[in-house]
């Protein structure tokens, strides 16, 4: 057992991709996890469900709880967290993971898309901490973990895709509000980034600019994510982490077991150099 063993922690988007990673990453240590998702059926295009996902955290180790969620309505955020606290007793960690994207210039963005991403990501960060914080305050060592890129106030990140960039950075811009907000408190809130492209399936939106063979697997998200979830709560909070630079600090610097192809040089996430 590890040191998220007996603990709680509440990943949403966790039924595919990053989210899915860390859920088996906490899961190994013995983590109860709340798999948190829209994503109770199969999809025709994308494997993993709460369900499946849910019997992946068992078999590794772990205690889980599917719970479809939609994270746009207060009301099931509210029940899913009702259902989590009442499976398991509280929370120990949330981790924002689930995420909306459409990358393209404004003529290109219908106005439905650029609601749903903020919805999904900006709102969705907020509504979720929101719903979750009455619980954190309860545990000996609470986080909040948002997947979300630093705050780098540069054209570069907006004029391509200037609707996605708008509700990331309003996630990032929740970190930092908590933060501050629940310093005190003892409360942990920082964000996560990876510095390349991770194979998930919004790879779909970078078509013609990426290949496969060009990103890395969510393992190294998730890996980087354990590092900082384990850490005491009121030692590291406000903080734009990339997952290289956690791993360098924990003695991690042969990242090749993480590339979909070793000889392959990854390729620079959107907002990063």
């Amino acid at each position: 057992m590890g040191d998220l063993a007996g603990r709680t922690v509440f990943v949403t988007g966790g039924s595919r991709g990053i989210g899915r990673a860390i859920a088996l990453r906490a899961a190994a240590d013995g983590a109860a996890v709340v798999v948190a998702a829209k994503s109770d059926e199969p999809h025709p295009e994308l494997p993993g469900t709460i369900h499946t996902v849910a019997a992946e955290v068992e078999a590794a180790g772990g205690r889980a709880l599917p719970v479809r969620v939609d994270v746009r309505s207060e009301e099931q955020v509210d029940a899913a967290v009702a259902s989590a606290v009442e499976a398991f007793g509280g929370i120990d960690a949330l981790v924002v993971n689930a995420g909306a994207i459409h990358l393209a210039g404004t003529l290109d963005t219908p106005m439905k898309r650029y609601d749903l991403m903020q919805a999904v990501n900006a709102r969705a960060a907020f509504l979720c901490s929101r719903a979750c914080i009455p619980w954190l305050e309860r545990s000996d060592n609470p986080h909040i973990l948002t997947l979300s890129p630093p705050l780098r106030m540069e054209p570069r990140f907006f004029a391509p895709h200037l609707a996605y960039t708008i509700s990331k950075y309003g996630m990032s811009m929740c970190v930092l509000g908590l933060a501050e907000e629940l310093r005190e408190r003892g409360i942990a809130v920082n964000a996560l980034w990876p510095r390349t492209v991770i194979a998930t399936a919004a790879l779909r939106g970078l078509r013609g600019r990426v290949r496969p063979a060009q990103c890395r697997t969510p393992d190294v998200v998730a890996e980087a994510a354990w590092h900082l979830l384990t850490r005491d709560s009121r030692s590291t909070t406000g903080r734009f982490f990339l997952d290289e630079e956690v791993l360098a600090e924990a003695g991690v610097t042969d990242l090749s077991g993480y590339a979909l192809d070793p000889g392959t040089e990854p390729a620079d996430d959107l907002f990063v150099d």
